[in-house]
Protein backbone atom coordinates (compact mmCIF):
# COMPACT_ATOMS: atom_id res chain seq x y z
CA UNK A 1 0.00 0.00 0.00
CA UNK A 2 2.73 2.45 0.92
CA UNK A 3 4.70 1.53 -2.20
CA UNK A 4 1.67 2.26 -4.37
CA UNK A 5 1.16 5.65 -2.72
CA UNK A 6 4.86 6.42 -3.15
CA UNK A 7 4.68 5.57 -6.86
CA UNK A 8 1.56 7.72 -7.19
CA UNK A 9 3.33 10.65 -5.56
CA UNK A 10 6.24 10.24 -7.98
CA UNK A 11 3.86 10.14 -10.94
CA UNK A 12 2.03 13.22 -9.72
CA UNK A 13 5.26 15.13 -9.18
CA UNK A 14 6.41 14.31 -12.73
CA UNK A 15 3.05 15.22 -14.30
CA UNK A 16 3.26 17.94 -16.93
CA UNK A 17 0.71 20.74 -16.66
CA UNK A 18 1.01 21.97 -20.25
CA UNK A 19 -1.08 21.76 -22.32
CA UNK A 20 -4.03 19.78 -20.95
CA UNK A 21 -4.15 20.90 -17.32
CA UNK A 22 -3.30 24.48 -18.22
CA UNK A 23 -6.05 24.42 -20.82
CA UNK A 24 -8.53 23.28 -18.15
CA UNK A 25 -7.40 26.19 -15.98
CA UNK A 26 -7.92 28.63 -18.86
CA UNK A 27 -11.37 27.23 -19.65
CA UNK A 28 -12.66 27.43 -16.08
CA UNK A 29 -11.17 30.90 -15.53
CA UNK A 30 -12.55 32.41 -18.75
CA UNK A 31 -15.89 30.68 -18.26
CA UNK A 32 -16.18 32.30 -14.82
CA UNK A 33 -15.29 35.64 -16.40
CA UNK A 34 -17.92 35.21 -19.10
CA UNK A 35 -20.61 34.50 -16.52
CA UNK A 36 -19.98 37.84 -14.82
CA UNK A 37 -22.55 40.53 -15.48
CA UNK A 38 -21.74 42.82 -18.40
CA UNK A 39 -18.90 40.73 -19.85
CA UNK A 40 -20.77 39.75 -23.02
CA UNK A 41 -21.53 43.39 -23.82
CA UNK A 42 -17.86 44.28 -23.44
CA UNK A 43 -16.84 41.37 -25.70
CA UNK A 44 -18.95 42.86 -28.50
CA UNK A 45 -18.02 46.50 -27.96
CA UNK A 46 -14.30 46.10 -27.16
CA UNK A 47 -12.79 42.67 -27.94
CA UNK A 48 -9.33 43.93 -26.94
CA UNK A 49 -10.47 44.84 -23.41
CA UNK A 50 -12.21 41.47 -23.14
CA UNK A 51 -9.08 39.63 -24.30
CA UNK A 52 -6.77 41.52 -21.95
CA UNK A 53 -9.03 40.94 -18.95
CA UNK A 54 -9.16 37.24 -19.87
CA UNK A 55 -5.38 37.03 -19.99
CA UNK A 56 -5.14 38.82 -16.66
CA UNK A 57 -7.49 36.25 -15.13
CA UNK A 58 -5.61 33.31 -16.65
CA UNK A 59 -2.18 34.52 -15.49
CA UNK A 60 -3.28 36.43 -12.38
CA UNK A 61 -1.22 34.37 -9.94
CA UNK A 62 2.03 34.91 -11.80
CA UNK A 63 1.30 38.63 -12.24
CA UNK A 64 0.68 39.17 -8.51
CA UNK A 65 3.66 37.03 -7.53
CA UNK A 66 5.86 39.14 -9.79
CA UNK A 67 4.63 42.31 -8.10
CA UNK A 68 5.39 40.92 -4.63
CA UNK A 69 8.89 39.77 -5.62
CA UNK A 70 9.69 42.94 -7.63
CA UNK A 71 9.75 41.05 -10.93
CA UNK A 72 8.15 42.07 -14.26
CA UNK A 73 4.41 41.47 -13.71
CA UNK A 74 3.71 40.93 -17.42
CA UNK A 75 6.43 38.31 -17.82
CA UNK A 76 3.82 35.52 -18.27
CA UNK A 77 2.71 37.13 -21.52
CA UNK A 78 6.18 36.40 -22.90
CA UNK A 79 5.35 32.69 -23.01
CA UNK A 80 3.99 32.50 -26.52
CA UNK A 81 2.61 28.97 -26.38
CA UNK A 82 0.67 29.62 -23.15
CA UNK A 83 -0.72 32.93 -24.39
CA UNK A 84 -1.69 31.35 -27.72
CA UNK A 85 -3.55 28.53 -25.97
CA UNK A 86 -5.31 30.93 -23.60
CA UNK A 87 -6.24 33.20 -26.52
CA UNK A 88 -7.69 30.25 -28.43
CA UNK A 89 -9.81 29.31 -25.42
CA UNK A 90 -10.90 32.94 -25.06
CA UNK A 91 -11.99 33.22 -28.69
CA UNK A 92 -13.92 29.95 -28.66
CA UNK A 93 -15.58 30.83 -25.35
CA UNK A 94 -16.84 34.22 -26.50
CA UNK A 95 -17.19 33.94 -30.29
CA UNK A 96 -17.83 30.28 -31.08
CA UNK A 97 -20.88 29.89 -33.38
CA UNK A 98 -24.10 29.06 -31.54
CA UNK A 99 -22.15 29.34 -28.28
CA UNK A 100 -21.13 25.70 -28.64
CA UNK A 101 -17.95 26.01 -26.58
CA UNK A 102 -19.73 27.39 -23.53
CA UNK A 103 -22.56 24.86 -23.83
CA UNK A 104 -20.10 21.97 -23.94
CA UNK A 105 -17.92 22.99 -20.99
CA UNK A 106 -20.94 23.78 -18.81
CA UNK A 107 -22.22 20.21 -19.09
CA UNK A 108 -22.02 18.83 -15.51
CA UNK A 109 -19.71 15.84 -16.22
CA UNK A 110 -17.25 17.85 -18.29
CA UNK A 111 -17.34 20.81 -15.92
CA UNK A 112 -16.58 18.46 -13.04
CA UNK A 113 -13.55 17.02 -14.83
CA UNK A 114 -12.23 20.45 -15.85
CA UNK A 115 -12.67 21.83 -12.35
CA UNK A 116 -10.78 18.87 -10.88
CA UNK A 117 -7.95 19.43 -13.38
CA UNK A 118 -7.84 23.09 -12.41
CA UNK A 119 -7.43 22.10 -8.77
CA UNK A 120 -4.45 19.95 -9.77
CA UNK A 121 -2.81 23.03 -11.29
CA UNK A 122 -3.40 24.90 -8.03
CA UNK A 123 -0.94 22.60 -6.27
CA UNK A 124 1.81 23.44 -8.77
CA UNK A 125 1.03 27.15 -8.63
CA UNK A 126 1.17 27.34 -4.83
CA UNK A 127 4.35 25.27 -4.67
CA UNK A 128 5.93 27.30 -7.48
CA UNK A 129 5.14 30.53 -5.64
CA UNK A 130 6.65 29.27 -2.40
CA UNK A 131 9.77 27.98 -4.18
CA UNK A 132 10.13 31.21 -6.14
CA UNK A 133 10.04 33.27 -2.95
CA UNK A 134 12.41 30.89 -1.15
CA UNK A 135 15.01 31.30 -3.90
CA UNK A 136 15.20 35.00 -2.99
CA UNK A 137 14.33 34.98 0.70
CA UNK A 138 15.45 31.73 2.31
CA UNK A 139 14.31 32.77 5.78
CA UNK A 140 11.31 34.80 4.65
CA UNK A 141 8.50 32.51 5.78
CA UNK A 142 5.83 35.19 5.48
CA UNK A 143 7.01 36.11 2.00
CA UNK A 144 6.82 32.47 0.95
CA UNK A 145 3.28 32.20 2.28
CA UNK A 146 2.18 35.44 0.62
CA UNK A 147 3.68 34.51 -2.75
CA UNK A 148 2.26 31.00 -2.74
CA UNK A 149 -1.10 32.37 -1.66
CA UNK A 150 -1.44 34.95 -4.44
CA UNK A 151 -0.12 32.52 -7.04
CA UNK A 152 -2.77 29.95 -6.14
CA UNK A 153 -5.68 32.36 -5.70
CA UNK A 154 -4.73 35.08 -8.17
CA UNK A 155 -7.96 34.93 -10.15
CA UNK A 156 -10.08 35.90 -7.15
CA UNK A 157 -7.65 38.48 -5.80
CA UNK A 158 -7.29 40.38 -9.06
CA UNK A 159 -11.01 40.61 -9.76
CA UNK A 160 -11.15 44.36 -9.08
CA UNK A 161 -8.44 45.09 -11.65
CA UNK A 162 -9.98 42.98 -14.40
CA UNK A 163 -13.35 44.61 -13.71
CA UNK A 164 -11.67 48.00 -14.05
CA UNK A 165 -10.36 46.99 -17.48
CA UNK A 166 -13.89 46.12 -18.57
CA UNK A 167 -15.29 49.35 -17.14
CA UNK A 168 -17.33 47.52 -14.51
CA UNK A 169 -15.34 48.15 -11.34
CA UNK A 170 -17.16 47.15 -8.17
CA UNK A 171 -15.29 48.24 -5.04
CA UNK A 172 -17.37 45.94 -2.84
CA UNK A 173 -16.00 42.82 -4.60
CA UNK A 174 -12.99 42.25 -2.36
CA UNK A 175 -11.73 38.72 -1.82
CA UNK A 176 -9.78 39.80 1.26
CA UNK A 177 -12.98 40.82 3.06
CA UNK A 178 -14.95 37.69 2.27
CA UNK A 179 -12.68 34.85 1.24
CA UNK A 180 -14.06 32.11 -0.96
CA UNK A 181 -13.23 28.43 -0.87
CA UNK A 182 -10.51 28.74 -3.55
CA UNK A 183 -8.82 31.54 -1.63
CA UNK A 184 -8.94 29.64 1.65
CA UNK A 185 -7.57 26.42 0.17
CA UNK A 186 -4.75 28.39 -1.46
CA UNK A 187 -3.90 29.96 1.89
CA UNK A 188 -3.78 26.54 3.56
CA UNK A 189 -1.55 25.18 0.80
CA UNK A 190 0.77 28.17 1.00
CA UNK A 191 1.22 27.71 4.74
CA UNK A 192 1.83 23.97 4.43
CA UNK A 193 4.32 24.22 1.57
CA UNK A 194 6.13 27.15 3.21
CA UNK A 195 6.54 25.16 6.42
CA UNK A 196 7.69 22.12 4.46
CA UNK A 197 10.20 24.10 2.39
CA UNK A 198 11.54 25.70 5.59
CA UNK A 199 11.97 22.24 7.16
CA UNK A 200 9.40 22.89 9.87
CA UNK A 201 7.12 20.18 8.48
CA UNK A 202 8.81 16.76 8.33
CA UNK A 203 7.36 15.45 5.08
CA UNK A 204 8.68 15.06 1.56
CA UNK A 205 7.51 17.50 -1.07
CA UNK A 206 5.94 14.92 -3.36
CA UNK A 207 3.98 13.38 -0.50
CA UNK A 208 2.62 16.76 0.54
CA UNK A 209 1.74 17.46 -3.08
CA UNK A 210 -0.27 14.25 -3.23
CA UNK A 211 -2.12 14.91 0.02
CA UNK A 212 -2.91 18.51 -0.88
CA UNK A 213 -4.02 17.63 -4.42
CA UNK A 214 -6.35 14.89 -3.20
CA UNK A 215 -7.86 17.28 -0.66
CA UNK A 216 -8.46 20.08 -3.18
CA UNK A 217 -9.92 17.77 -5.83
CA UNK A 218 -12.26 16.05 -3.38
CA UNK A 219 -13.35 19.36 -1.89
CA UNK A 220 -14.10 20.84 -5.33
CA UNK A 221 -15.95 17.70 -6.39
CA UNK A 222 -18.07 17.85 -3.24
CA UNK A 223 -18.91 21.50 -3.83
CA UNK A 224 -19.99 20.91 -7.44
CA UNK A 225 -21.99 17.75 -6.74
CA UNK A 226 -23.80 19.16 -3.72
CA UNK A 227 -24.06 22.76 -4.93
CA UNK A 228 -22.59 23.93 -1.63
CA UNK A 229 -20.15 26.82 -1.27
CA UNK A 230 -19.14 26.00 2.30
CA UNK A 231 -15.59 25.12 3.25
CA UNK A 232 -14.87 22.07 5.45
CA UNK A 233 -13.01 24.18 8.00
CA UNK A 234 -15.67 26.92 8.26
CA UNK A 235 -16.85 25.78 11.74
CA UNK A 236 -13.29 25.87 13.08
CA UNK A 237 -12.72 29.25 11.47
CA UNK A 238 -15.91 30.60 13.03
CA UNK A 239 -14.96 29.38 16.51
CA UNK A 240 -11.44 30.81 16.29
CA UNK A 241 -12.74 34.11 14.95
CA UNK A 242 -15.28 34.51 17.74
CA UNK A 243 -12.78 33.41 20.40
CA UNK A 244 -9.69 35.35 19.34
CA UNK A 245 -10.97 38.40 17.49
CA UNK A 246 -14.49 39.12 18.77
CA UNK A 247 -14.72 37.88 22.35
CA UNK A 248 -16.36 40.31 24.75
CA UNK A 249 -15.48 43.49 22.88
CA UNK A 250 -18.15 46.21 22.60
CA UNK A 251 -18.30 45.50 18.84
CA UNK A 252 -19.21 41.82 19.29
CA UNK A 253 -22.91 42.52 18.79
CA UNK A 254 -22.18 44.45 15.59
CA UNK A 255 -20.04 41.59 14.27
CA UNK A 256 -22.76 39.04 15.02
CA UNK A 257 -25.38 41.22 13.33
CA UNK A 258 -23.21 41.65 10.25
CA UNK A 259 -22.61 37.90 10.05
CA UNK A 260 -26.31 37.16 10.39
CA UNK A 261 -27.31 39.58 7.66
CA UNK A 262 -24.61 38.32 5.32
CA UNK A 263 -22.64 41.53 4.91
CA UNK A 264 -21.32 44.32 7.08
CA UNK A 265 -22.29 47.91 6.59
CA UNK A 266 -25.40 47.18 4.50
CA UNK A 267 -28.29 49.48 5.32
CA UNK A 268 -31.37 47.98 6.87
CA UNK A 269 -33.45 48.93 3.85
CA UNK A 270 -31.19 46.88 1.55
CA UNK A 271 -31.31 43.78 3.76
CA UNK A 272 -34.97 43.69 4.70
CA UNK A 273 -36.52 46.04 2.16
CA UNK A 274 -37.95 49.48 2.82
CA UNK A 275 -40.01 49.88 5.87
CA UNK A 276 -43.69 50.31 5.18
CA UNK A 277 -45.71 52.47 7.44
CA UNK A 278 -49.12 51.19 8.39
CA UNK A 279 -51.70 53.90 8.14
CA UNK A 280 -53.97 53.94 11.10
CA UNK A 281 -57.55 54.96 10.65
CA UNK A 282 -58.34 58.10 12.57
CA UNK A 283 -60.35 57.55 15.66
CA UNK A 284 -63.63 59.24 15.26
CA UNK A 285 -65.20 60.56 18.40
CA UNK A 286 -68.86 60.95 18.67
CA UNK A 287 -70.34 64.22 19.51
CA UNK A 288 -71.98 63.70 22.85
CA UNK A 289 -74.26 66.65 22.35
CA UNK A 290 -75.63 65.19 19.10
CA UNK A 291 -76.25 61.86 20.80
CA UNK A 292 -78.15 63.64 23.51
CA UNK A 293 -80.21 65.58 21.00
CA UNK A 294 -81.05 62.35 19.15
Amino acid sequence: MMDALDELSYALADLSMFPYFDMAHYIISIMALKEQQGTMEVSRVSPLACWFSSMIVCFAGTVLAGIILAEPPLAPLAKGSHVLLASLVWYLMFYCPWNLMHKCVTMPPLRLVLSAMKEVTRTWKVLAGVSQARSKYKDGLLIMIATGYVKGAGGGLIINFQQLIRGAWKPDAKEFLKMGAATKVSMIGAVLFALQQSHYLPIQTRHLMLIYTVFTVLNKTRMICTGSATFPFDPIESVLHKTLFVGFSPYAALTAAATTNGSAGVPTEERHGPRTSVARAPVQTENMSEKKSN
